[in-house]
């Protein structure tokens, strides 16, 4: 077993455990944010959440791959079509 693809492997495991749980998370602070503004049972509020929840996904995302510019970042794994 390669030490290097094994810890490679862990930290994407823990990346996406965490990222789970923090979206989680996230979830229920819109929903109730949705509650407060009393549009969490209407068909309004659940596209609000969806739009929500979309434009969030897009900002962190940007955010994470211009971090990954700036330090010249490279995938974990790479498919073998590409390497």
């Amino acid at each position: 077993m390669d030490p290097k693809a094994f810890i490679q492997t862990m930290i994407a495991l823990a990346s996406a455990s965490l990222g789970l749980v923090a979206a989680l998370a996230w979830n229920e602070a819109i929903k109730a944010t949705l509650k407060l503004l009393n549009l969490s049972d209407s068909l309004a509020g659940l596209y609000t959440y969806a739009i929500l929840a979309t434009v969030l996904a897009i900002v962190v995302l940007a955010i994470l791959g211009k971090i990954s510019e700036k330090i010249g970042g490279q995938a974990a794994f790479e498919r073998e079509a590409e390497g």
